[in-house]
C-alpha cells in the first residue's frame, strides 16, 4: 500500500425522510410563490427562513475520509508448453521475463511505483493443448478486479482455450498484452491423417487418407510447384516416395501381410523456412487380423474325443471348418453294394493336392494311413508344412501300430516318433499332465489355468500315453516318468505340434475336475498359425504414456543381454534388459519424440509408434498473432514480436488513455484504496440553525407589518 491521503467531501444526512423533505420544499415554494404573486412585503426574508429550515432538515455535513491507496497488480504469464521448446522460443521468453522483472526493480522502477508484478507459468496440459487462459483465470482468482492493471502473456500464440470475445469484458476490462518470441508470422508444413483404419485383414490392403498442408503461406509463393514429397515406410521396410499435391487428400494403399500390429510412418519433405519439421511426419498403427481361419480336420478311427475337436472348432465363428471322418476303412469288406452306401467319398485329390495351401491349419486326429492317402499326398502335407503351413496331430494307439504316419513321408516333419510298436509303445495308466520347465517359459503353456509350480495341478487325470523317441523340438508337457506329452517344433517356414495322447477330451467332459482343454488347444492352434502374441522367441515394443517398453520373450535360460533402441530422429542407445518371469525381460526408456521407435537385439527387430504427447501442440507449430488478435484488440492491449527488439518498456497510463505503442505497453492506474478513517462535521448544527431561523422569521414578520 501507498501513503495515506485525506479526502474532504460535502454530504447530507437528512433528519426526515427524503420524500417528506421534498414535500416540505414544495409547500415552501408554493407559499413563496403566492407571496410573490401578491407582492407581499417580507417575501425575501420569508424565503430565506424557509431555506434555512430545509437546509437544517437536510443535515449538511463536511466528511473527511482518510484513505490508504492500494498498489495495482500486473500479471505476467509465461507459456512453457511443448511448442515453446521449438527453436529459440524458450530462450527469448526467458530473456523477456528477465527484462520485465528488471524494469520493476531497476533504476527506473520509480516510474512504476505502486505496481506489483506477479508471475505464473503455463505448464503442459496433457493432450488438451495450451491452456493459457485457464492458468490466468486461476491466478486472477486471488487478484481483485479493481487492482488488476493488465495481463502480459509471453506465448507463441498457439492457445486453445481463448475466452469468447462477446459478452462481459474479459478480466474486468484490463488490457491483454501478448509478447511472441519470433520475428513475425511463421509458416509450417504438416502431415494430417484424415482417416486410418484400426485394423486390416491379413492378405488384403487398407486405405489411409492423408493430406499435406502448408500453413501461413500464400499459394505459389514458397512452394511454386504446389507439391511435396511424401515418404512412406512400413515396419522398417524399404521406403517408397510419392509426389503429392499440397492441400489435397490422398489415398494410400497399405498391404497387411501379417497378423499383429503394422506400423506405418509417413514423412513430408520440409517447407523452406518453416517453423519446425516436427509435424512433417505422422505415424499409424494398423492391427492385422485374420478374416476367416480355414481348418481341415481329418478324423481317423472313431473315438470318444472326436466330437471334442468339432465342438471346439465350430464354437469359433471365425473358423471355416472342413471335417472328414474315416468311418469305413478300405480293408473293410462286408459285401454291401455301393449303391446302398450313403457315405461321401473322401475328396483326397482336391484336399491334399489342389486346395491344400488354402488351409491355415490341418489337424489329423487319430489318423492312420491304411491306403487312404497315397505317399504323394502325405508328401504334399510335409511340403505344406515346410513352406509355412501348420500341422497339429493328436495320436492314440494307432501311432504305434500298423499304418503309423511315422513310417510315411510325413515322418520327416514329425517332432517325435513312437518308441515301440503295438502295446509296447503305449502306456496305459493314470497320470496328471505336467508342464515341463521349458513349458513354463513357452507362451503355449505359460501360466496355463490350473497349473502350480510347486503343487499338483488343478486338473483331471488322463489314462493313455504314446511313448515317444527321437524327439525334436520343444517338450512343453509330460506324462508319467517325464515322458513327452506335447511336443512342438519349427519345420522350415512352418510349424508342427504333436499331442501324444487321445485323452484330452476327458478335460472337456469335466472328468476328475476337468482341465483347460479349450485354452490349451486354442494356444496350440494360434501358435501353429504364427499369431505374434504366442511366439516363443519374440521382441515386442510399445509406447504408452510417453514410455517405450521393450519386451524380449525367450525360452532360453541365458542372460537377457541388452537391446539397441533407435529414436525417430536417428539417435541410438543401448539399454540393458531386466529379467522377469517366464522367460521375459523388459527395458523401458522415455519416448518423448513422436514417430517410429525401433528396438533390436541383433536378431529380431520391433517397431512402436509414438504419437505426440499433446497432439494439439504440434498440429500447428507457427508463432502467430492471428489467434489472439481479436481478444487483444477488444481489451485495448497490444501485440509485440520479441525479435529483434526484445521486451517492450512498461509504462503507467491513466484510465481511458492509449494502452500501448510500438515499443511500449501501458498498464493503467486503477486507483483502488482502503478507507482507514472517517470524520464528519455538521455544517448547520441546531444551536446555529434555531437562532438563525427565529431571527429570519422575526425579520419577515416585522417587514410584513411595517
Amino acid at each position: 500500500m501507498r501513503m495515506e491521503q485525506a479526502i474532504a467531501a460535502l454530504r447530507f444526512d437528512p433528519a426526515v425522510p427524503v420524500w417528506l423533505l421534498a414535500a416540505l420544499a414544495l409547500l415552501c415554494a408554493l407559499a413563496v410563490g403566492i407571496a410573490l404573486w401578491r407582492r407581499a412585503r417580507g417575501v425575501v426574508w420569508r424565503a430565506l427562513c424557509f431555506a434555512v429550515v430545509l437546509l437544517w432538515l437536510a443535515g449538511p455535513r463536511l466528511v473527511e475520509e482518510t484513505r490508504q491507496a492500494r498498489s495495482d497488480i500486473a500479471l505476467l504469464a509465461i507459456d512453457q508448453t511443448a511448442s515453446m521448446a521449438i527453436g529459440d522460443r524458450a530462450k527469448l521468453a526467458d530473456q523477456a521475463r528477465a527484462a520485465i522483472e528488471a524494469q520493476m526493480h531497476g533504476p527506473d522502477a520509480q516510474a512504476l511505483a505502486g505496481l506489483e508484478l506477479r508471475t505464473i507459468t503455463v505448464p503442459e496440459a496433457g493432450n488438451g493443448g495450451t491452456k493459457l487462459f485457464a492458468a490466468i483465470d486461476r491466478a486472477l482468482a486471488d487478484i481483485p478486479p479493481a487492482r488488476l492493471a493488465g495481463v502480459i502473456a509471453i506465448t507463441d500464440g498457439q492457445v486453445h482455450d481463448i475466452p469468447s470475445t462477446s459478452g462481459a469484458p474479459w478480466a474486468g476490462g484490463a488490457p491483454l498484452h501478448v509478447l511472441i518470441p519470433a520475428r513475425g508470422e511463421e509458416t509450417d508444413r504438416r502431415v494430417r491423417i484424415v482417416s486410418a483404419p484400426g485394423y486390416g485383414i491379413v492378405g488384403k490392403s487398407v486405405d489411409l487418407r492423408v493430406v499435406v498442408e502448408d500453413l501461413g503461406t500464400h499459394p505459389g509463393v514458397l512452394n511454386p510447384a504446389g507439391s511435396a514429397d511424401l515418404t512412406i515406410r512400413r515396419d522398417g521396410e524399404p521406403t517408397r516416395t510419392l509426389s503429392v499435391p499440397v492441400g489435397r487428400e490422398q489415398s494410400i494403399e497399405i498391404p497387411i501381410t501379417r497378423a499383429g500390429p503394422t506400423v506405418v510412418e509417413m514423412a513430408a519433405s520440409a517447407l523452406p523456412g518453416e517453423a519446425s519439421p516436427l509435424n512433417n511426419r505422422a505415424v499409424v498403427t494398423i492391427n492385422g487380423v485374420r478374416d476367416r481361419l480355414r481348418v481341415l480336420l481329418v478324423s481317423g478311427e472313431p473315438h470318444p474325443g472326436e466330437r471334442t475337436w468339432r465342438r471346439l472348432l465350430k464354437a469359433d465363428p471365425a473358423v471355416d471348418l472342413v471335417h472328414f471322418t474315416i468311418l469305413r476303412p478300405p480293408e473293410k469288406d462286408d459285401m454291401t453294394p455301393l449303391n446302398e452306401l450313403a457315405l461321401i467319398a473322401f475328396p483326397v485329390r482336391e484336399l491334399f493336392q489342389i486346395k491344400i495351401r488354402e488351409f491355415d491349419l490341418i489337424i489329423l486326429d487319430r489318423f492312420t494311413n491304411r491306403g487312404l492317402l497315397p505317399s504323394v499326398y502325405l508328401r504334399n502335407i510335409a511340403e505344406y508344412v515346410r513352406e509355412g503351413g501348420a500341422l497339429l496331430m493328436s495320436v492314440g494307439p494307432e501311432f504305434a501300430g500298423m499304418g503309423t504316419l511315422a513310417g510315411s513321408p510325413l515322418a520327416s516333419v514329425l517332432p517325435a516318433h513312437p518308441a515301440g510298436m503295438g502295446p509296447d509303445g503305449v502306456t496305459n495308466s493314470s497320470f496328471r499332465p505336467e508342464v515341463t520347465p521349458l513349458g513354463t517359459r513357452h507362451p503355449i503353456t505359460e501360466n496355463l489355468p490350473g497349473w502350480h509350480a510347486n503343487a499338483e495341478p488343478d486338473w483331471g487325470e488322463w489314462y493313455r500315453l504314446v511313448r515317444a523317441a527321437d524327439v525334436e523340438g520343444d517338450v512343453l508337457m509330460s506324462g508319467p516318468g517325464d515322458q513327452p506329452l506335447l511336443v512342438v517344433n519349427h519345420v522350415g517356414e512352418g510349424r508342427v505340434a504333436l499331442l501324444l495322447s487321445d485323452q484330452i477330451w476327458l478335460w472337456s467332459r469335466g472328468h476328475d475336475g476337468g482341465g483347460p482343454q479349450a485354452e490349451l488347444l486354442r494356444r496350440v492352434a494360434h501358435w501353429l498359425m504364427k499369431e505374434p502374441e504366442l511366439d516363443e522367441q519374440a521382441l515386442t515394443a510399445q509406447v504408452s504414456a510417453g514410455t517405450l517398453s521393450v519386451e524380449r520373450r525367450s525360452t532360453e535360460s541365458a542372460p537377457p543381454g541388452d537391446v539397441t533402441i533407435t529414436s525417430p530422429d536417428g539417435q541410438q542407445s543401448r539399454v540393458a534388459l531386466t529379467p522377469g518371469n517366464a522367460g521375459r525381460s523388459v527395458a523401458k526408456v522415455t519416448a518423448d519424440v513422436p514417430g517410429v521407435w525401433q528396438a533390436t537385439d541383433g536378431v529380431r527387430t520391433a517397431y512402436a509408434a509414438a504419437g505426440a504427447a499433446n497432439p494439439l501442440e504440434i498440429a500447428d507449430l507457427r508463432a502467430s498473432a492471428t489467434i489472439l488478435l481479436p481478444l487483444v484488440k477488444r481489451t485495448g492491449g497490444t501485440i509485440h514480436w520479441l525479435m529483434p527488439d526484445g521486451a517492450p518498456i512498461l509504462r503507467r497510463t491513466e484510465a481511458g488513455r492509449e494502452a500501448g505503442g510500438a515499443h511500449w505497453i501501458g498498464l493503467p492506474r486503477r486507483g483502488d484504496h482502503v478507507v482507514t478513517g472517517i470524520a464528519a462535521l455538521p455544517l448547520l448544527p441546531p444551536w446555529v440553525a434555531l437562532p438563525l431561523i427565529l431571527g429570519l422569521a422575526v425579520l419577515a414578520w416585522r417587514r410584513e407589518g411595517a
